[in-house]
């Protein structure tokens, strides 16, 4: 019997999968110290993980048997992929299980930033009735640019064809995706022509700090910015200088640079003069890393996985 630890709490649907299948023991492991990981993940053929732990040389050194890694999200930053290729680790993820969740809460922060929502409903709440100061602009006519069209990328686009917009996308890595509605297009066409921009790109050592100062510097119009990815691809001090030239109308930001891999532990440091900017300005959208996290999506991550899993593995 094969046995995968699950390092985390995911959907039980996965469990439930490769245990019905007859060739796997899952074994719940997701209060397990890094301690009790050392000593007792040498016969794991896999593991489970979202972000608890990094997998690095220093982790994955005490799993001489690991055969795959199954990581519930998109993301891979957590998981040193080159020392897994080097040993033969198949890595896993789900970035089809919550691409229509993130699309869904992108959708509805900028609706919420253009319509100022949020400020509304605040003001009324205190007593204060601002129709004027609650002014909304309309998303139809505008031209918005996703930078990054990979799943969340592409099914952002897809919520957005209900709209009178243009649409510019941008992707380092892919051409020829342009339809009758995505027009495939240079960061630099991006940059200068959208209203809207909206980042769908994994975390790596390229796209760290991606919207810098030059990046808002390029800007060929005051924008809504929407990063839904991951945090450090936003530059926080960068994107708060753009806020106050007025570069940037407003910002809805789900990620954020200042994120622990314990989100719970977030506000134990608001001594941050960046993190300080985020928390008090009206132009600030924020939502706690939930773009992604919804009933539905919980679900599918696993199922996914447990797809990719079942279909290769047993080949």
């Amino acid at each position: 019997m094969k046995k995968v630890f699950f390092l985390d709490t995911v959907h039980p649907i996965l469990s439930e999968r490769l245990t019905q299948s007859g060739e796997y023991e899952c074994i719940e492991a997701h209060d397990w110290t890094r301690e009790q990981c050392e000593t007792q993940l040498r016969d794991a053929h896999g593991i489970v993980i979202r972000s608890r732990f990094t997998l690095d040389e220093s982790f994955l050194q005490f799993t001489p048997a690991l055969h795959f890694i199954a990581r519930s999200g998109a993301g891979m930053e957590n998981i040193d992929v080159t020392y897994c290729d080097s040993r033969g680790i198949q890595l896993y993820n789900a970035p089809e299980g919550n691409r229509n969740a993130v699309a869904e809460h992108a959708l509805g922060m900028l609706l919420c930033m253009m319509n100022k929502i949020h400020t509304a409903n605040r003001d009324v709440k205190n007593g204060l009735w601002d129709r004027e100061g609650n002014r909304g602009v309309e998303l139809d006519g505008k031209t918005v640019g996703i930078i990054g069209f990979g799943n969340n990328g592409k099914a952002f686009a897809k919520k957005l064809r209900g709209f009178d917009i243009t649409l510019l996308a941008y992707d380092k890595y892919k051409t020829g995706f342009g339809d009758d509605f995505v027009i495939e297009a240079t960061l630099e066409a991006v940059l200068r022509k959208s209203d809207v921009i909206s980042f769908h790109i994994p975390q790596n050592e390229e796209t760290i700090h991606f919207a810098n100062q030059e990046f808002f510097d390029a800007l060929g119009k005051p924008i809504y910015l929407l990063n839904l990815s991951r945090g450090k691809i936003v530059e926080t001090n960068s994107l708060i200088k753009s806020i106050q030239k007025g570069s940037t109308i407003s910002a809805g930001l789900d990620v954020n640079e200042f994120e622990k891999k314990s989100f719970e532990h977030f506000f134990d440091h608001t001594d941050n003069e960046g993190l300080k900017f985020l928390l008090a300005s009206d132009k600030i959208l924020l939502t706690p890393h939930v773009g992604g996290w919804t009933a539905e999506s919980y679900y599918k991550l696993s199922s996914v996985l447990a797809d990719k899993i079942l279909d290769i593995e047993d080949q």
